[in-house]
């Protein structure tokens, strides 16, 4: 099964990073202002896109601070569900984070493959961005989706 990697240096804290990839603020300001999640094993994470035209419900399976997030992608398109996502953070020579990102099991590289491939390494800029302290805000955002 195919696997989307990604790799980045932020130069920040793991604490700092860990924070934006658990918590509805965090996402916020870096993925999308339609969310709805809690950092706590077994919850539900819900991330909306386009006036909620696409959700995707994430099961939270793991969190080790500042060190793991892992989820199951639980609903939304048919290529996303069972798929599962992954940070891995690990203290940066420099006194940053490396984080490592994985979204692991696709059933194939065609279809949603590619594009979310493209749209994962845009946001860790974004998440990049956002863990440094720019005001990229996120990526996808309710106001710009309007017209969609």
């Amino acid at each position: 099964m195919p696997d989307i990697l990604h790799r980045i240096v932020i130069a920040a804290p793991p604490e700092k990073v860990f924070q934006a990839i658990t918590t509805a603020d965090g996402f916020k300001g870096w993925w999308t202002d339609d969310v709805r999640a809690e950092p706590r094993v077994g919850s539900v994470a819900e991330f909306g896109f386009f006036k909620r035209e696409t959700v995707f419900r994430m099961q939270i399976d793991e969190l080790e601070a500042p060190i793991r997030v892992r989820w199951t992608c639980v609903g939304g398109p048919p290529e996303w569900v069972g798929t599962r996502i992954g940070w891995r953070l690990e203290p940066a020579k420099d006194g940053g984070t490396v984080v490592r990102f994985a979204h692991a099991g696709w059933r194939a590289i065609d279809g949603d493959f590619a594009p979310s491939n493209t749209t994962w390494g845009h946001l860790m800029h974004h998440l990049k961005w956002h863990a440094e302290g720019e005001d990229w805000g996120p990526h996808f955002r309710s106001e710009e989706n309007e017209g969609r």
